[in-house]
């Protein structure tokens, strides 16, 4: 895994260097959760990743840092969307055919359609072509290079997730009921708060988050159209 999620992106990030270019990574929520949080966590937070996968994504992000390339380091977490296998797609199965089902609520955090993010993207690139357009310098030393957070807005757990699917898909005979963590043994251990604070991305580029019940319903009316 190390090699994944460390090694990999800091050899993209030697890479686009050479090429003078601009990288763009995707990290994660997970590089918190060893410390506990009640406010969102910003991008100056100390990591205090719980297992492997949020160690190895920390120690990408510090691999790309220490190249000096122009790189966006974007966290996100909870991601979804009409594609592939991912959390609201699961529920959408399991609310429609269990008469009942348990979900964590002691896990809180933002869900993100993969939609947004991908905006979200799309704005950063723009903006670093028009850096490059000014540039008046042979080497281009990106201004807004940096670690950002990315999330929808808002906050919710696992739970309060589901019964959102279950009420946006018009799933009304599956009885859901909060959990405890511990009752669903895993061994991957996610962190119990690791809500974004997404203000420097939106001060930076100008991007409007849009809030998670608003994305999820577009994301599941999707779904329905298929």
């Amino acid at each position: 895994m190390e090699k994944l999620n460390a090694k990999a992106p800091e050899n993209l990030a030697i890479a686009m260097k050479e090429e003078d270019g601009l990288l763009v990574h995707i990290s994660t929520d997970y590089v918190f959760g060893g410390d506990p949080y009640n406010t969102p966590c910003k991008e100056d937070q100390k990591g205090t990743p719980t297992g492997v996968y949020g160690l190895t994504k920390l120690h990408g992000e510090q691999g790309i840092i220490a190249t000096n390339c122009n790189y966006v380091i974007l966290r996100t977490a909870w991601l979804y969307s009409e594609f592939g296998t991912n959390f609201v797609k699961t529920m959408l199965n399991l609310t429609s055919t269990k008469p009942q089902l348990k979900v964590v609520f002691d896990q809180v955090g933002t869900p993100t359609y993969a939609y947004d993010l991908a905006q979200a993207i799309t704005t950063i690139l723009d903006d670093y072509k028009k850096e490059i357009v000014n540039c008046q310098l042979s080497t281009v030393n990106y201004s807004k290079s940096g670690v950002y957070h990315y999330s929808n807005e808002g906050v919710c757990s696992w739970f309060d997730f589901t019964k959102m699917i279950a009420e946006y898909a018009g799933n009304k005979d599956c009885d859901i009921q909060p959990c405890h963590s511990n009752e669903f043994p895993s061994p991957v251990t996610r962190p119990s708060y690791s809500v974004l604070d997404k203000t420097k991305v939106k001060e930076t580029f100008g991007i409007k988050v849009p809030y998670w019940t608003d994305s999820l319903k577009v994301c599941i009316n999707n779904l329905k159209k298929e």
